[in-house]
């Protein structure tokens, strides 16, 4: 088997018709708000203390720590995500920022390497004590993260260097040794990140560390018999299972606990699994594939059903109007599923791929870029949501900020790190999973290549890539689930394709330009009978969009809809959001002149109704209503 080479995010550079401007915005606006709201500098925002605490932890201000023990991770996923916007903007003030705040954090840190705000200001003596909970390796591992873009992408290794000393700490701390810790992190991500480093600089202490929290996790006791997890634990939803600490991974069958923890240990556990070979840890980790993704995730590509524990609960079990589905879930999802994909590269993963960007991800920012969802449900009624305790975690409109901030800066790093979803390679074979249009190159045995994708997705099936460079390498476009009559041109000749675990093989020329068209012709779907809440109902996807119905367009009782899935749905263009899709459904709804009492018989009438629809990601953009994604059917 060809062995996988990462393509650096340095190599890629979005620059589609879909994203431009969503990138551009996160470059322009997001990247610098974001920058203000963490030094408590935007009116209206719930505060963050984020940089200020590392101020403190500095010498260069006074006070007490502010915000929740993680809240070091914030800022870290901030410099992630202004590290990338330097790919599409050099910006110097965006530079100075950077260079500032790795200021701060070389003057916080300790002399051991030690670096986390909260234990250094608020709970010195208790450092490494509460494994479980303390969110330490959480933090450094989201810090690692930042530090491995800016030096990738600002060509910087300050922040790098004083990781480095982090790391040597956590590897003096944690082992098998006489006075060493025997555990694994409370909250996964570590261990994606170590894989980052080792990427980013060949050292295999990475690469060795982060095997080992993977391989140690689900050991016994590791962190459960800390006295902070003996009392979180009285909670039922708090036990060894909300850390996937239950079982060892190869021993687990299922996806249990905190969604976004599950998603990190996944996504580190196959950058591992790629890079030992080990045939027992690909295994086990598509069995939780599986069962993720054909048992325990919405439509959208949102994951976690269940707002206590922020966890995965049963089989099936996906409410829509309590649903929790964490914006940084979905993003976790995505990136299990980039890494699935260099494992092996299969179509199913890009599919989820695509849904969870497209869907679950945007859900989770505005339009305007300034407010945000941490909860994305597939069903709202304002009043309710407000009023109703299981509806606690639901917000009926974004917000400006969070006090666990944790989703935004990472939405922000997504969007300007796009460019690392669309392509995996093995050897000089290169896999397009997503039609996102960029420019690409990278090199081969024979010398350089190149390629450039111009793509009219998500409206329309259609793409066009053009490759520069040596012969005898091999190109995969990706055939989504969801296309009709797959093509592929060039030169206005049909081109004869093998297909490979769904995606079509081709062997470029220098100068050759290929055009894939398919129809995305919009759908019902339907879930299992088995998820009690769609039992009768449908929802609409067309192309990689799941779309919903919202108050603005169809008033209120949105619920009182039942789709006739014998009509056809009718697609047309809309100026709506600076021009979209939009489906219209028909059927028939209740005649509410004939409805005055709480209940009578059934038979009453009904009248011709028709729903109109547009992409769920959007929703909320137009003020607050009602919003629906799965609605009754016959």
């Amino acid at each position: 088997m060809a062995k996988e080479r990462e393509i650096s995010i340095k190599d890629v550079r979005v620059d589609d018709g879909f994203w431009n401007g969503r990138i551009t915005n996160a470059v322009e606006k997001v990247v610098p708000y974001q920058w203000r709201v963490l030094n408590d500098r935007e009116p209206g925002a719930v505060p963050s203390h984020a940089v200020q605490n590392f101020r403190i932890a500095a010498g260069l201000a006074e006070g007490e720590f502010g915000g929740f023990r993680f809240q070091d991770s914030d800022l870290a996923k901030w410099i992630e995500a202004a590290s990338y916007s330097l790919l599409y903007k050099d910006s110097p003030e965006v530079r100075e920022a950077l260079e500032e705040i790795v200021g701060l954090i070389e003057k916080a840190q300790q002399p051991d390497g030690y670096l986390d705000t909260y234990f250094i200001l608020a709970k010195p003596e208790e450092r490494w004590k509460d494994i479980a909970h303390g969110h330490e390796l959480y933090c450094a591992g989201h810090m690692l993260e930042a530090a491995v873009a800016y030096y990738q992408v600002a060509g910087s290794d300050r922040l790098l260097k004083v990781m480095e000393k982090t790391v040597a700490l956590i590897r003096q701390t944690f082992g098998e040794d006489k006075g060493q810790i025997s555990s694994y992190p409370g909250h996964e991500e570590i261990e994606l990140a170590l894989m980052k480093a080792y990427r980013a600089t060949g050292k295999d202490e990475y690469k060795e560390l982060a095997e080992y929290f993977i391989e140690n996790r689900g050991s016994k006791p590791g962190f459960l018999e800390e006295p902070h997890f003996q009392d979180a634990q009285k909670n039922r939803w708090f036990g060894a299972s909300y850390h996937q600490a239950h079982a060892k991974i190869r021993d687990q069958k299922t996806a249990e606990g905190h969604a976004v923890r599950a998603m990190y240990f996944f996504t580190g556990a196959a950058d591992v699994a790629l890079e030992t070979g080990d045939p027992t840890l690909k295994a086990a980790l598509e069995e939780l594939w599986k069962n993720v993704t054909q048992r325990r995730m919405y439509v959208t590509g949102g994951v976690g059903s269940q707002g206590e524990g922020e966890c995965f609960t049963i089989d099936y079990d996906l409410p829509n109007d309590t649903c929790y589905t964490e914006t940084c879930a979905a993003i976790g999802l995505a990136m299990w599923a980039l890494r699935m994909l260099r494992l092996e590269p299969k179509a199913e993963y890009a599919d989820i791929m695509e849904r969870a960007l497209y869907n679950n991800v945007l859900s989770g920012i505005a339009q305007d870029g300034e407010h945000y969802f941490y909860v994305n449900p597939l069903q709202l009624k304002p009043d309710v949501a407000r009023f109703r305790r299981d509806h606690q975690d639901v917000e009926p409109n974004r917000v400006k900020w969070f006090g666990c901030a944790c989703c935004p800066p990472n939405i922000t790093r997504t969007l300007c790190g796009l460019g690392s979803y669309i392509y995996t390679r093995r050897g000089d074979a290169l896999y397009q999973h997503l039609y996102i249009g960029n420019e690409a190159q990278f090199d081969t045995a024979q010398g350089k290549a190149e390629l450039r994708c111009t793509s009219s997705m998500p409206w329309e099936g259609k793409a066009q890539i053009a490759y520069s460079g040596p012969s005898g390498i091999e190109l995969y476009l990706r055939i989504p689930e969801y296309a009709v009559d797959f093509q592929i041109e060039k030169d206005g000749q049909p081109v004869k394709f093998e297909a490979c675990q769904g995606y079509a093989r081709l062997c470029p020329q220098d100068g050759g330009t290929y055009t894939v068209t398919f129809a995305m012709p919009a759908r019902y779907l339907q879930a299992n009978p088995r998820v009690t809440e769609d039992c009768g109902k449908a929802c609409v996807q067309r192309g990689p969009l799941v779309y919903c119905a919202e108050q603005a367009d169809n008033g209120e009782l949105l619920n009182a809809f039942t789709a006739d899935l014998s009509q056809p749905l009718e697609t047309s263009p809309s100026e709506l959001f600076g021009g979209i899709v939009t489906v219209k459904a028909s059927g028939t709804r209740p005649d509410l002149a004939q409805w005055e009492s709480l209940y009578q018989p059934a038979g009453t009438g009904r009248v011709p109704a028709e729903l109109r629809l547009q992409p769920y990601f959007l929703w909320n953009n137009r003020g607050e209503g009602e919003m629906l994604v799965w609605f009754n059917a016959r």
